[in-house]
């Protein structure tokens, strides 16, 4: 049987999947821990005949990040986003070359497992598991993403020993709907595991939790004798006991006749349903992720305990009603990100301590949603969620994207469609954290979806389902398959119009949107301007969590492996070292760096982007609003009280001062007017900003006490500023133009920036080049006194430059005009670059900051702020535009020749590079266009004059 060919295969000999987890290492004595070094060969196809050669290798791991692990058959890691690796049309996969993993081990099975059951567990494997054990066929598994059990009592006799095989086989005809947007690998990604159960134990326990304290938990108990149990619920005398804490839950009799008259239970497994109201109970959701311990106990007619269970409850209700997505019959705002399996060393192997920190995170950065793209994560990921507070989509492993249209209507696929999806329900259905189920993504829309959309909701009625195809066409379709309107990267103006045409019918919050490139992430303010002030909008999950970075060697461009642990630091790699992409590791055809799209770089160092949506997300928004200071609690369930404060005045004539905040007593959604402290109020001249650092009060999971939660600000009236200056006098220039100053030359005008990756994917990169932007060099044509005119030759017409000087002691004046010709729209920005003669070593700036700013992700606090210049730069896995700070009005630059005091008469946009600074009186914003909507028409440069002033002192050593 060549089950790497058949579509319509999904397992042979698989164990039902149920909510209970067995195979968790404890004491030994009911899970045996199978990971670590198995027996490894790398074979060219599943049919090759097995190789005089073994190696060791890792388990989990991937073969594809190990090259000492390849023998002769060379697997490096594959990256392609919508297209397969190879032309084959479905259903099959390629022959000649389809790496086939084989690992063995010998296993003893415990002997006083006697008289009780022996399974096995395989956590993942990519992408077809086949399992034998001492030669004998056992079974096969197919869903890279879903463990697989065995019952192999049959084989493994306890007490004694048994050589256990599982040949990973890569490529087959389910790789045709696991397209998904990521590296391909191959190997066994999750933990293997023995465990033991008894004969007659409790197989699937299902709660359901509510947030009125009514809970109901449905019990089956399963049995394996081989004979069949009597008819009925259980053996004469044994019993079910099921208890929420201390409290016994009462049985459901009247449920239970039911049964019986329906005859729902068969020989093989029995069912009771146990019910218990809990009013006062306190709830769950993201904010306050209360759990509870409900167990279940199965006794023998002796009392003997047989069987138990723990799950984890958290009550809460989830809905939706209208235009609206309701936690506890409250709107709730999704701030979440995807996420991928995927580690720079391991690929798709990841510990659960490195979940639980980019869990962390996220965490204190603002995000209470995760979508886990494209496929269920490991168990230990749902509780992580379950106990620190995430709302989680939890999306089944389906994406046909390369064919979406023909596989969606395919029945030879409806059984991979349908497994997936139920499987991923029946494991998953008891998280609290899991709100929403996703029927998979980018596979189009057809028959298979509505089939299995309609079995997860008889099965699970407490949930909505979601899925982007069914809606991606029309907004107002696809209710079959989707109770939440999910697209992807929508047009802010499409999301406006569709909430204000006509009354929403489903909420709208985006499965994916604010492609995370680069320098990147544009404009995330404007839609949180809307989506917080528009009903119908909720919410959305930024693409995605982590740069898909793997780090490789220079020398030989091989992955580095776990050879690699401690070779980068703050997302750089060592010498020797760099981030691979799609392309890389000679992988041809593949989507090259499209997979480098994360809010924080390869090594989890977060991107600037992560506190711009710190600040976005803040629990705790200020506002002015007719002269009247506002607090205002943006949650949506908690009040302030696990927070603390204080004020801090910042302003432009160096004024920096800090006095207590005494945060109000507000009730989520609430808002309290504030006096701005009095020592504050009259305190500074020039810009003066109120920010208000936020605080934790206490220690939690994820933020020590005193951790900064956020900082909003809000701007003051200014005072004026006195400022003294001594008579203006001439500046000389040559007749060439050149100034006479020290430590640094006359300002040259620059159109120009590196194209970060937006810029180069949209095409603006070559547009901005082909008009003469790059290797434009403006050439003088007037020098008069102290004022000095160059032009620009672009294929537009001629950019002039004006630049008057004037001088007051030390302090240098300028005058900037730049003239755009009416053809030239939409550069990337216009300023002046200023080459120092030192070296700048640090800065220190009054503006917004300190992380990385850009005219459209600027939500971040304004005041005083420095950094060594190195600091500044970001090191985005590709070399582009970076270190940019805006609404700069004072900055000091120290140069190993000296310092220079800039002084900006209005707000400019400031980079400060080793050799040269850069005073932008307009700058381009970045968009999200790699993937979505490009910079917004606000945030772009229209041509017209643009002019701005500003004063320079040079400090010589």
């Amino acid at each position: 049987m060549k089950e790497w060919l058949e579509p319509e295969h999904v397992g042979r000999r698989r164990e039902p999947v149920g909510t209970i987890r067995r195979a968790v290492p404890d004491d030994g004595f009911t899970c045996v821990d199978l990971d670590g070094d198995w027996r490894f060969q790398l074979r060219p196809h599943p049919e090759a005949a097995e190789l005089t050669t073994w190696r060791t290798a890792q388990v989990p791991g991937c073969w594809t990040t190990e090259p000492s692990l390849w023998g002769e058959v060379a697997d490096p890691p594959w990256y392609t986003n919508d297209q397969m690796p190879w032309p084959d049309l479905p259903p099959t996969p390629p022959t000649a070359h389809n790496p086939t993993g084989v690992y063995r081990r010998d296993v003893t099975v415990p002997a006083d497992w006697a008289g009780q059951r022996v399974l096995l567990h395989v956590g993942a494997a990519e992408s077809l598991l086949l399992v034998r054990v001492d030669g004998e066929d056992v079974g096969s598994s197919t869903d890279s993403h879903l463990a697989a059990e065995f019952d192999i009592t049959a084989w493994a006799a306890p007490g004694t020993t048994v050589q256990v095989e599982l040949t990973v086989v890569k490529w087959s005809a389910a790789t045709f709907v696991e397209d998904q947007d990521q590296w391909w690998h191959g190997g066994i990604t999750r933990p293997v595991r023995l465990f033991t159960r008894p004969v007659l134990h409790l197989s699937d326990v299902r709660t359901v939790a509510d947030a009125d304290g009514r809970l109901s938990v449905d019990v089956r108990v399963g049995y394996d004798g081989g004979e069949g149990a009597r008819r009925g619920y259980l053996p004469d005398g044994w019993r079910v006991a099921v208890r929420l804490g201390d409290d016994a839950l009462a049985f459901d009799a009247a449920a239970h006749r039911r049964d019986l008259d329906d005859e729902r239970i068969s020989l093989h497994r029995g069912r009771a349903r146990f019910r218990g109201e809990f009013p006062g109970i306190a709830t769950w959701t993201a904010e306050t992720p209360v759990l509870h311990d409900v167990t279940v106990e199965l006794r023998d007619a002796d009392g003997t305990l047989v069987d138990s269970e723990v799950q984890r409850v958290g009550f809460r209700t989830v809905e939706v009603v209208g235009p609206d997505l309701l936690v506890n019959g409250r709107r709730i705002f999704v701030r979440g990100v995807n996420r991928h399996d995927q580690d720079p060393l391991t690929g798709r192997v990841v510990t659960t301590a490195q979940v639980r920190e980019e869990l962390l995170t996220l965490k204190r950065f603002g995000f209470n949603a995760v979508r886990t793209s494209h496929y269920p994560n490991d168990p230990a990921f749902y509780d992580l969620t379950d106990e620190l507070g995430f709302y989680v989509v939890d999306e089944a492993n389906i994406e046909s994207h390369a064919w979406a249209h023909e596989l969606c209507d395919d029945p030879a696929y409806l059984p991979a469609f349908t497994q997936r999806v139920a499987r991923m329900v029946r494991r998953d259905r008891n998280h609290p954290s899991v709100i929403v189920w996703s029927l998979g993504n980018e596979s189009d829309y057809g028959a298979n979806h509505d089939a299995v959309a309609a079995w997860v909701r008889r099965d699970d009625p407490t949930r909505p389902v979601q899925y982007e195809g069914a809606i991606k066409d029309d907004w107002t379709a696809g209710f079959a398959a989707s109770d939440i309107v999910c697209p992807m990267y929508a047009h802010l103006d499409q999301m406006i119009e569709h909430v204000t045409r006509n009354p929403p019918l489903r909420p709208v919050i985006q499965c994916e949107y604010s492609h995370a490139m680069g320098n990147s992430n544009g404009s995330l303010s404007d839609y949180w301007a809307a989506i917080e002030s528009l009903p119908g909008l909720q919410g959305g999950f930024i693409w995605e969590f982590a740069d898909h970075g793997i780090l490789q060697r220079e020398n030989d461009r091989l992955p580095a492996g776990l050879a690699g642990a401690g070779r980068f630091t703050d997302g750089v790699p060592a010498e020797g070292f760099r981030w691979a992409h799609g392309g890389d590791f000679g992988d041809t055809p593949n989507d090259g760096a499209f997979c480098l799209d994360g809010v924080v770089l390869p090594d989890g160092t977060p991107k600037p982007v992560m506190y711009e949506h710190r600040e976005l997300a803040s629990p705790v928004r200020l506002a002015i609003e007719d002269g009247v200071l506002r607090v205002r609690n943006a949650q949506d369930f908690s009040g302030l009280g696990h927070l603390r404060a204080r004020w801090v005045l910042e302003a432009s004539d160096g004024t920096s001062l800090t006095v207590p905040a005494d945060l109000p007593d507000l009730a989520a959604g609430c808002t309290a007017v504030v006096e701005v402290p009095a020592e504050l109020a009259e305190a500074g001249a020039g810009e003066r900003w109120l920010q208000l650092a936020v605080t934790q009060a206490e220690g939690t999971a994820w933020n020590p006490a005193g951790a900064e939660v956020s900082r909003p600000c809000v701007r003051l009236p200014d005072r004026e500023r006195t400022v003294e200056a001594g008579p203006a006098s001439p500046v000389g220039l040559d007749a060439a133009g050149a100034l006479d100053a020290t430590g640094f030359a006359r300002p040259g005008l620059t159109l120009w920036r590196e194209p970060t990756d937006n810029d180069q994917i949209a095409g603006d990169g070559d547009r901005w080049t082909a008009a003469g932007l790059r290797d434009g060099d403006p050439a003088v044509v007037a020098v008069d006194g102290s004022t000095v005119v160059s032009v620009l030759k672009t294929t537009a017409g001629e950019v002039r430059h004006t630049q008057r000087f004037s001088k007051a002691g030390r302090t240098l004046h300028v005058e900037d005009r730049v003239e755009l010709p009416a053809g030239l729209e939409d550069v990337p920005r216009v300023g002046v670059r200023i080459r120092l003669a030192g070296t700048a070593t640090g800065a220190r700036w009054f503006g917004t900051g300190p992380w990385e700013t850009y005219p459209d992700r600027r939500t971040a606090p304004v005041g005083w702020h420095e950094l060594p210049v190195p600091d500044l730069a970001v090191p985005y896995v590709r070399p582009q535009e970076n270190g940019a700070r805006t609404h700069v009005r004072e900055l000091v630059v120290t140069t190993t020749e000296g310092v220079l005091r800039f002084s900006f008469a209005q707000p400019v946009t400031v980079t400060v590079h080793p050799d040269a600074v850069v005073v932008d009186g307009a700058h381009r914003g970045l968009g999200t266009a790699s993937c979505g909507p490009n910079a917004l028409p606000p945030h772009r440069l229209a041509a017209g004059t643009y002019t701005w002033s500003w004063s320079v002192t040079s400090e010589p050593r």
